[in-house]
């Protein structure tokens, strides 16, 4: 058995917060017109260094995704918000979100950088 608190089990996580936008798409053929101008968003967003991952859901046996997240590098969940309503989708009223601040304690990347053909794999 162990004698430790909660904060002495914690006190070494990260605690890194994050911000997370959870979407639910509205099914319409503008979301196809505006997909590129939504993706194209996205990876600027990964490029300024505030993506920190992006992705639709799907239920289960599905093809079609249900909703999507995006977690958000932001220092208040006010600049998340602004982020999150210059998305094409939501300024276009074609998504719904909402937002959370979420706080990485625990977890794992693993990764490979090759340097003499600057390649970099990332494990499952």
């Amino acid at each position: 058995m162990n004698d430790k608190t909660p904060d002495q089990l914690t006190s070494g996580f990260l605690r890194r917060e994050f911000y997370v936008v959870t979407t639910t798409p509205a099914r319409s053929p503008e979301i196809r017109k505006l997909l590129p101008e939504h993706l194209e968003y996205q990876v600027k967003l990964e490029r300024e260094g505030k993506l920190f991952g992006a992705g639709p859901f799907y239920e289960e046996g599905d093809d079609i995704p249900s909703g999507g997240m995006i977690i958000l590098r932001a220092r208040s969940a006010a600049e998340a918000r602004e982020i999150a309503d210059a998305d094409p989708f939501h300024k276009a009223g074609l998504r719904s979100y909402t937002l959370r601040k979420w706080m990485m304690n625990e977890g794992a990347m693993t990764f490979t950088v090759r340097y003499s053909d600057q390649s970099v794999e990332i494990a499952d």
